[in-house]
């Protein structure tokens, strides 16, 4: 099997919290270089003070992690994914793709980046592509630009398929993260009265307000704005949608129950399988009830009432 490599480069002192953002990327398993600490690091795990020359020419104020995905997955995703939140977090950052730079990149990932259909109702589309079979499915058309979200990575996948099974027409939809738009649009074109999205990345939400116009949704029907979780919403949906990570879900949780009309339901991803246990007990604590949980490829979509 064939790998795709990313590499981030960030300065030591981040190397923690960075590699906590990386590894939601990929369920198991990163490499990390680091080596401010190299010589005493060395005497631990070795019990040895001769170092290789080379080893201490590396550069001790930077880290770098690196991920590696499988063949088939879409090292966008990976890439947006852990640019937006680094961007969060204030930390500086520079990452690179099978020895490509991000702008590089740019393109080239989009071979990855097929026309999909979803669930039973849902067709994504790139918008780069004209020559495409949606059947009878509603079709979204997506360009993702820098922000997460295109429909290939698991955990947006999984919320897709979610919202193709239980939107209606009575329903109005929330968008916690919601990066490049496409949950918001998808519940929009599914039937959906009305939505709202936030995130707390300006460029992603200017590219998911970019994708609901190219989608022909009126913005007094589908609005997004940056704003930090739910600081900015100001009424109840039917549908509270958050596909962001294990820790902010658990800190959403103790407030979403203000968001969400009676009878409505909120569906969780981007939450890593080892995870799950503990994103369970704080909703659960929350006075939330899980009605269902699905898992693939390592993460866990969760939906409660």
């Amino acid at each position: 099997m064939e790998y795709t490599e990313v590499k981030i480069s960030i300065p030591t002192e981040h190397t923690e919290r960075a590699s906590g953002i990386a590894v939601m990327t990929v369920p198991y398993g990163i490499y990390i270089e680091d080596y401010s600490n190299l010589e005493n690091e060395a005497w631990e795990i070795a019990h040895i003070d001769l170092i290789d020359e080379d080893l201490l020419k590396k550069n001790r104020e930077e880290s770098i992690i690196h991920i590696y995905l499988e063949e088939g997955m879409n090292p966008q995703e990976a890439v947006s994914f852990i640019s937006e939140r680094l961007d969060a977090e204030n930390i500086t950052y520079k990452i690179e793709t099978d020895g490509c730079s991000e702008e590089d990149w740019a393109d080239k990932w989009k071979a990855y980046f097929k026309p999909t259909p979803i669930g039973e109702r849902l067709f994504i589309r790139p918008t780069w592509i004209d020559d495409y079979d949606s059947g009878d499915r509603a079709v979204l058309n997506i360009e993702p630009g820098a922000a997460f979200g295109t429909g290939t990575h698991d955990t947006t996948r999984l919320c897709l398929e979610v919202l193709d099974e239980i939107v209606t027409d009575e329903d109005t939809v929330l968008d916690i993260g919601c990066g490049s738009g496409i949950l918001a649009i998808a519940a929009m074109l599914l039937g959906a009265q009305k939505g709202f999205g936030v995130d707390i990345d300006e460029v992603a939400v200017k590219t998911a307000n970019e994708n609901a116009k190219m989608n022909s949704i009126n913005e007094s029907d589908l609005q997004f704005v940056c704003g930090d979780l739910a600081d900015k919403v100001t009424e109840k949906y039917s549908i509270v949608v958050a596909n962001i990570v294990a820790d902010i879900i658990k800190l959403f949780s103790t407030q979403v129950r203000d968001f969400m009309l009676p009878g409505a339901r909120f569906i969780a991803s981007g939450i890593i399988d080892t995870r799950a246990d503990e994103v369970c007990a704080s909703l659960e604590n929350a006075g939330l009830k899980i009605v269902r949980r699905i898992e693939n490829g390592g993460w866990v979509c969760l939906v409660c009432e």
